[in-house]
């Protein structure tokens, strides 16, 4: 039976909606941040009619990973897990999916805004505009404090027994229960003088060892071969269920040596407290649910995989060695949440975060003086490809061609480490919306030849990752293309040389006037 809501209007329910949620988030914001506090950003989210508390008993092997999937696929509320089987002595609740999209296209990107102290309402470009904006503004300093929520409970030594912990089993085929698919290592640079926040995941592989990627060129890597030269293990930490816009920045890829901590403090304008560690001298956000504290190793490894990554594919390989961190301390919150992402087909919090790179590499384009005016990253493609858009009028004064322009562009990206993730650059021109997909793909189907627009370079950085670098020779090297979706025409000093056959390009403006007056009396509307 129709209800009374159900019978209004559509246009009035979206009207309606969103006055909601702009009143909403105007009134959580007067008592808390929800880009710099865990808790507080699920108080808004609730609020917001977008989080759903679940007191029903959930099974952390398979159970857990199965509803966060699915709320993956259909863009449903965040679950927070108020139950989980095996939980002790606080540890844990769980929670999935806080920065993938939502149902409703005016506020898609809501937890991603949220999470950096958007509007609820906040698009791509406002996003990328965001993040690009705070590089280059000035933070004030963190204040150091003496104790934290995120101290309230300890465990040290053999009080640990991660074995004994309802770490999650999240998809069929992993080889292990990864405990880690959401927080955030950190790791400082032998001198003290970078500090760097960054996500890898790693499973269970001991009661008090973990077992995570570490692939070069990442900073992760980085830092631990520094430490390796020294023959030394590298003091760690990881922190989980951190303030989102600590989150959001340890998954972009911020160029090598810059510390995450100022800079989520000029992205939120409002300094992280922190404190320090237990058993080293590494600083964590104050408010985090749950630190684990220890030593990544340069010599112990051991074996880890397969996981179902967010390319969407599980190869049946063995385990490959990876590097293992030594778990010392755990400090936590009373009631602690493990935050948990459940990658696999589109769409989930590991597309949506790793799209962001669009910014940085619209960046390397702005550094170059390339001829680029805006970036995105479609998440139809699994974040893999980032579009450029291409200034037509300084691409003519130019003089070049597809050839050359593509050759420098490519040889500048790729060898970035902030393209790492990038597998394909697909230029376009300015006619061309590049946060439409429909148009990314109409211009890559009626503008690129196959093969003589793709330019491929194989001597630059590879991610692994990708499925098609599975069982290569040099999985770490290569698999990078740029696409040229520009006419040749394009490359001349006149121009375009045709005329788009849509409503809005191949009919006079008075038609499309009169055809848009009398739409609704149509009964087409």
């Amino acid at each position: 039976m129709a209800t009374a809501r159900s019978l209004r209007p559509l246009s009035l329910q979206k009207v309606i909606s969103k006055t909601t949620l702009r009143r909403r988030f105007h009134l959580c914001s007067k008592h808390m941040n929800s880009a710099t506090d865990f808790r507080s950003f699920l108080n808004v989210l609730r609020e917001n009619g977008d989080l759903v508390d679940i007191h029903h008993e959930v099974d952390p092997h398979l159970e857990v990973g199965a509803i966060a999937r699915r709320v993956s696929e259909r863009n449903a509320k965040v679950p927070l897990f108020h139950n989980v089987k095996g939980a002790r002595q606080g540890l844990w609740k769980i929670t999935s999916n806080l920065q993938s999209l939502r149902q409703i296209p005016e506020y898609q990107c809501a937890r991603i805004a949220l999470g950096l102290g958007l509007p609820v309402d906040a698009q791509w470009k406002e996003i990328n505009d965001k993040l690009l904006k705070a590089k280059r503004a000035r933070s004030e300093p963190s204040k150091i404090l003496e104790t934290g929520p995120c101290k309230e409970n300890k465990l040290f030594g053999d009080e640990i027994d991660l074995t004994q912990l309802p770490a999650p089993f999240l998809h069929q085929s992993d080889g292990g229960k990864y405990i880690q698919t959401y927080g955030m290592h950190i790791l400082q640079s032998p001198d003290g003088s970078w500090t760097n926040w960054s996500i890898a995941r790693a499973m269970v592989s001991d009661k008090r060892k973990l077992v995570g990627l570490c692939i070069p060129p990442q900073h992760n890597w980085q830092i631990q071969e520094m430490w390796r030269k020294q023959g030394k293990d590298v003091p760690w930490a990881l922190a989980l269920g951190v303030p989102p816009a600590a989150i959001i920045a340890a998954a972009l890829p911020i160029p090598d040596g810059i510390s995450e901590l100022g800079y989520v403090n000029a992205l939120t304008g409002t300094p992280l407290d922190l404190v320090k560690c237990e058993t080293n001298d590494l600083l964590v956000p104050a408010t985090s649910e749950i630190i684990f504290e220890g030593t990544l190793s340069t010599t112990e490894t051991a074996p880890e995989g397969p996981f179902g990554e967010y390319f969407g594919h599980s190869f049946k390989q063995e385990p490959r060695p990876c590097p293992v961190y030594n778990l010392d301390a755990i400090t936590y919150r009373n009631e602690a949440i493990l935050p948990v992402s459940v990658p696999g087909k589109t769409t989930d919090e590991s597309h949506v975060t790793a799209s962001m790179m669009a910014a940085e590499i619209l960046d390397i384009c702005h550094e170059n003086d390339f001829p680029i005016v805006d970036a995105f990253s479609p998440l139809e493609t699994y974040a893999s490809w980032v579009v450029l858009m291409v200034d037509s009028e300084r691409l003519r004064s130019l003089g070049t061609t597809s050839e050359e322009f593509c050759k420098m562009i490519g040889k500048v990206i790729f060898s970035d480490k902030r393209s790492f993730l990038a597998s394909r650059i697909v230029l376009v021109g300015d006619d061309i919306d590049i946060y439409d997909f429909k148009e990314v793909m109409w211009a890559f189907a009626c503008r690129c030849r196959p093969g003589k627009d793709d330019h491929i370079f194989d001597d630059v950085p590879g991610l692994p990752l990708v499925p098609f670098m599975y069982n290569t020779p040099r999985p770490c090297r290569g698999g990078k293309t740029v696409s040229d979706c520009l006419l040749a025409t394009e490359y001349t000093p006149t121009g375009r040389s045709w005329e788009t056959v849509d409503f809005r390009n191949a009919y006079p403006e008075g038609v499309q006037q009169r055809v848009l007056a009398r739409w609704a009396d149509m009964g087409l509307d």
